[in-house]
C-alpha cells in the first residue's frame, strides 16, 4: 500500500529554504538535496514503518548525505503520512516535533 504524504506548512518552508541555501552554496547542490529528500519520501511512502518511533507516534528517517532527518507520523486509517519537519540535526532537538494544525 502506498501512502499519501502531507507536509506541515513549516516542514514545507524548511524544505524550500534548505533547497535554496544549498543551491546558493554550490550550483546544483540544491537539486541533489531535492533528489535525496524525494527519494527518502518515496521510501517512506512504500514502507512507512521502516523507521522506529522516536517520540510518541513520530518517526525519523535520515536524509543520506545531508544533516537532516524527516520527522513524520503515520495515519494507517487514512493511508497518510504527515511530515512534521525536515529537521537540520544541528538545531535544538526540542524543536523537532510539532503538533498538527
Amino acid at each position: 500500500m502506498i501512502y499519501t504524504v502531507i507536509f506541515h506548512p513549516e516542514a514545507d518552508k524548511e524544505y524550500r529554504e534548505s533547497f535554496l541555501w544549498y543551491e546558493k552554496k554550490v550550483k546544483g547542490l540544491g537539486y541533489r538535496f531535492e533528489i535525496v529528500v524525494e527519494g527518502k519520501i518515496r521510501e517512506i511512502m512504500n514502507n512507512p514503518e521502516k523507521y522506529p518511533k522516536r517520540m510518541g507516534l513520530y518517526r525519523e528517517a535520515p536524509v543520506g548525505g545531508f544533516p537532516y532527518v524527516i520527522v513524520y507520523r503515520i495515519n494507517k486509517m487514512l493511508e497518510r503520512i504527515f511530515v512534521s519537519s525536515l529537521f537540520h540535526t544541528s538545531r535544538n532537538p526540542k524543536r523537532k516535533y510539532r503538533r498538527d494544525k
